[in-house]
């Protein structure tokens, strides 16, 4: 959904709360026919609320002393997206390996009222319930988004408190969710086609953090007129 002062004026590439809820709902009826797992939860006590999906995902975690986990820079992060995966120790033994592991991922879809777009926030952990750490997140990224990260990784990809649940959760911060949104927008609008502002957003900042959006979304014609 687009936003604009007339048919012929200047569009404005924000969502309003009322359109973000539509947008939900839409996307809504199409995960209930695919049968992919998503869903809206309700917070109790006020009227907000956000989409959820939770995915298992092939993964992989360093293994480093427990004294160079409690301590990380942003050079040691950079190190890792680098996909500089193995150190070797003064003996010239390997002091950081990767294991293969199952990973969870939980999925928040919530509204910015700050930004008026939607925002991405999303927890993971291991199996046996133990929450990944930045440095865990940045190394199971794909390479080919690990440079686009890298431009402003302290800006885009951070951790902070749920505005709604008061815990930790990692976030795709909304600031320049604007500017790729419009070009999108812009082609719609001039093509005359109804977009859903959710598919099309989730579609290109879902696949950073290993959440993949299925075509048919993008496919599917239900959009807010």
């Amino acid at each position: 959904m687009m936003s604009d002062e007339e048919e012929s004026g200047p569009i404005r590439c924000y969502l309003d709360e009322k359109s973000f809820f539509l947008c939900c709902q839409l996307f809504l009826q199409h995960s209930d026919v695919l049968k992919d797992g998503w869903s809206w939860t309700n917070v109790k006590g006020c009227e907000e609320g956000y989409m959820k999906k939770t995915v298992l995902i092939p993964g992989r975690l360093c293994t480093l002393p427990n004294e160079r986990r409690q301590q990380k820079t942003e050079e040691d992060i950079n190190a890792l997206v680098e996909d500089k995966v193995e150190e070797v120790d003064d003996a010239g033994n390997n002091a950081v390996c990767e294991s293969p592991v199952v990973l969870c991922y939980e999925y928040h879809v919530l509204y910015s009222c700050s930004y008026q777009v939607p925002i991405l926030y999303f927890s993971a952990s291991t199996l046996d319930g133990r929450l990944l750490a930045l440095e865990d997140i940045w190394n199971n990224i794909h390479l080919k988004y690990r440079e686009q990260l890298l431009q402003g990784p302290w800006d885009a990809l951070t951790q902070q408190e749920h505005p709604l649940l008061g815990q930790p959760f990692f976030m795709l911060h909304p600031c320049r969710t604007e500017e790729f949104m419009r070009p999108v927008l812009q082609m719609a609008h001039a093509e005359k086609r109804r977009v859903n502002y959710i598919v099309t957003w989730l579609s290109v900042v879902g696949p950073i953090v290993r959440l993949d959006v299925p075509l048919s979304y993008c496919t599917n014609v239900d959009a807010p007129s």
